[in-house]
């Protein structure tokens, strides 16, 4: 999975910073992740402990360990919804989505307001062809105080629009995120793509100056600096990048595109 645009998927696993609620705005019920609250029963614990390490195994790629950790949580503990939302997020990195689609259903009836499960499950439907009702338990699950992650799930959202081609709805989400989390750089990526296809170069050139601040740069990044440097008139600077580009990913689109003039 390359570049900003592929972090839509890992962005389903956690961390974060609070927002506040937006007055009035209750999204429905409100729960406290059940992750984050305690294991009373043995069993609770030992499901507990399984799902962690399902989901350390699922973020470096070892999905049938992923898979195992979480069957071995629910045989201790049937009721552990973190448990079917793990099976949920393997199944849907390995396209069985009906599959993924029963385990989510099932974590959801079993903790309705859990906001971690409703940004899974919101990013699950998204990218399935749901982006409304994606889009709205997506949203539930940002406004939830007791969510540690809300930017995660601004920036979910506003992919989601972006899937719809609705760039305006995607920015105001994506300034959502960034509001959450100054740091995000999902949504300073697509920020920068969104206006820099508005053609508002100068604010496209700011949020990737930013973005930049907060890591190395890809080749996606990379790109959209020379566009946006070459919109501008910055010829040394569109060399720089171009430079950049060519030394770090030669063999990437990116580059590919630049040598066959493709700045559209």
């Amino acid at each position: 999975m390359r570049g900003w645009r592929g972090l839509g998927l890992l962005a389903l696993l956690l961390s974060g910073c609070v927002a506040p609620l937006p007055s009035g705005e209750t999204g429905g019920r409100l729960e406290r992740p059940v992750a984050d609250q305690p294991a009373v029963t043995d069993a609770r614990r030992k499901a507990k402990i399984h799902v962690e390490l399902g989901q350390a195994y699922f973020q470096v790629g070892r999905y049938g360990v992923a898979l195992d950790e979480a069957r071995a949580a629910i045989s201790y503990d049937a009721g552990y919804a973190p448990a079917f939302q793990l099976m949920g997020m393997v199944h849907m990195f390995l396209q069985e989505n009906q599959i993924a689609a029963t385990n989510f259903e099932h974590a959801m009836r079993l903790a309705p307001g859990d906001p971690e499960i409703m940004n899974s499950y919101g990013w699950f439907l998204c990218s399935t062809g749901k982006e409304s009702s994606g889009v709205e338990l997506l949203t539930k699950a940002a406004r939830n105080p007791y969510y540690q992650t809300p930017t995660r799930a601004y920036a979910n959202a506003g992919l989601c629009q972006l899937r719809l081609k609705n760039d305006a709805a995607a920015e105001v989400q994506f300034q959502r995120a960034l509001e959450a989390d100054s740091g995000n750089i999902q949504a300073l990526f697509h920020l920068a793509d969104i206006t820099y296809r508005r053609g508002a170069y100068e604010a496209s050139k700011r949020y990737l100056a930013v973005l930049n601040q907060g890591g190395e740069p890809t080749a996606e990044s990379l790109w959209l600096a020379i566009r946006i440097e070459r919109r501008l008139g910055n010829r040394t600077a569109e060399a720089g990048y171009v430079q950049q580009l060519r030394r770090r990913f030669p063999e990437s689109p990116e580059y590919q595109a630049f040598l066959q003039g493709q700045y559209q």
